[in-house]
């Protein structure tokens, strides 16, 4: 079970900085738009594989909330990148 969460860990941790890395190099707010949805997917998947080892339900109010923020901020940055394309000669 150790191996388990070791790897676990590790597997997120890389994805974890490799999309940090595409949220800070970007180049346009598409790419770190998309990359903090990723980023809020392998928060969800840690804290779901997290609660599948050790056999609770508690997060899974934190596992909506996060749910519910990246749908929104996917939907902000949608109008706002639509109503700046609007607006461009």
């Amino acid at each position: 079970m150790n191996m388990l969460l070791l790897a676990i860990m590790v597997v997120f941790g890389v994805a974890a900085i490799l999309t940090m890395i595409r949220i800070v190099r970007g180049p346009s707010i598409l790419d770190r738009a998309v990359a903090s949805d990723v980023l809020l997917t392998e928060v969800m998947c840690v804290v779901g594989a997290e609660m599948a080892i050790n056999g609770h339900t508690r997060n899974i109010p934190v596992l909506l909330i996060i749910a519910a923020v990246g749908v929104f901020g996917s939907i902000s940055v949608a109008r706002f990148v639509a109503r700046r394309d609007n607006t461009a000669p």
